[in-house]
């Protein structure tokens, strides 16, 4: 038997808290030992095993951990990630990874000198509706691709006093969600022609960007990825449009839910969508339901662990991070200067 990687966690959050360390703690290659809370030892409630630390180094220079994964604000990521690498320990950074793409390559360069493995958390790969998606258009049910939309809306109107609403370095919903879209639509289509964006404050108050609308155009191929917080009508997550039928797909991945339940990751039903959520295929003369795949957020981590025991090859390498900022800056750039921006 394989030891387990011993793990540790940087930040308690609510990211961490909900999704981090219980994906952690069901995967079976790897063992939490250590968690970085500033203040509080709220970790240990959960998981007393673990052993609290007050600041990154102490961390690494206290325990004999081999993974760390970073789960603060962006802000802080570049520097708590650079530190863990030059300490010699493979590093999970939330996504999208840092504030910038120079960042993001500077840990790239890092990781890679010292053999190290370096992942953004793209967990949204394994929603089991993208995954449906993935499938759909490799069988070519579609036929060619002409239009492509993917929607991530929430209704919020009050803002919340969380770092994301604040004027800060990577907060917005651009960083948040619009990592996730941006992701996917690489995995999918590649590295667009060009960028167009409008990225607005939407709530009276707020700090940070509430609502996006970015456009990748690829020959042949526009792209629409789009989020608000102030969405409390009905919209497909997914609608495709291809020259043999579309297909439209309605609500959120069901295990962002079950983390909230606080149902453990892996148990009976995770990630499996009811029947009546199913999306549809409309095709000239005929329409169904096409079943959703099961959702896996664990396959995140095995891939990790795999990776670093030497019996898998990295499912998010950290290239897909840095072209993932690329177009998050050219959006931002297009906002600005109102036009569209090359890639």
């Amino acid at each position: 038997m394989t030891n387990p990687i011993k793990t540790g966690l940087v930040g308690f959050g609510r990211v961490a808290q909900t999704m981090h360390a219980p994906l952690i703690h069901q995967q079976e290659l790897l063992d939490l030992i250590a968690v970085v809370e500033r203040n509080h030892s709220n970790s240990k409630e959960k998981y007393p095993q673990v052993t609290v630390y007050r600041s990154l180094e102490e961390m690494l220079t206290s325990s004999d951990v081999e993974l760390v994964v970073i789960c603060t604000p962006n802000e802080y990521h570049y520097s708590q990630a650079k530190m863990a690498l030059e300490a010699g320990k493979h590093v999970v950074v939330d996504k999208p990874i840092t504030v910038t793409s120079s960042d993001a390559e500077h840990l790239d360069e890092l990781a890679k000198e010292k053999g190290l493995l370096l992942s953004p958390f793209q967990n949204r790969r394994w929603d089991g509706d993208f995954q449906t998606v993935q499938q759909l258009i490799m069988e070519g049910t579609l036929g060619r691709i002409v239009h492509f939309e993917s929607h991530f809306d929430r209704f919020r109107p009050v803002p919340n006093d969380n770092w994301r609403e604040k004027e800060v370095p990577g907060s917005g919903i651009l960083y948040d969600l619009g990592a996730h879209l941006i992701d996917q639509a690489l995995l999918l289509f590649g590295k667009p022609d060009w960028v167009y964006a409008e990225i607005l404050k939407q709530r009276d108050g707020v700090a940070a960007d509430d609502f996006f609308d970015v456009t990748l155009m690829y020959p042949g191929l526009k792209v629409r990825l789009s989020a608000s917080i102030l969405m409390n009508a009905t919209l497909p997550k997914f609608l495709i449009l291809g020259d043999k039928g579309s297909y439209s797909k309605y609500g959120l991945d069901v295990q962002e839910a079950a983390f909230k339940e606080r149902i453990l990751p892996g148990s009976p039903g995770w990630g499996v969508e009811p029947e009546e959520s199913y999306g549809k295929v409309f095709l000239e003369g005929e329409s169904f339901a096409y079943p959703t795949l099961d959702g896996n957020y664990l396959a995140y981590y095995e891939n990790i662990a795999k990776t670093i025991l030497g019996e898998a090859k990295l499912a998010v390498p950290a290239k897909d991070a840095i072209m993932t900022l690329k177009v998050i800056e050219a959006a931002q750039k297009s906002h600005a200067e109102g036009l569209r921006v090359a890639l």
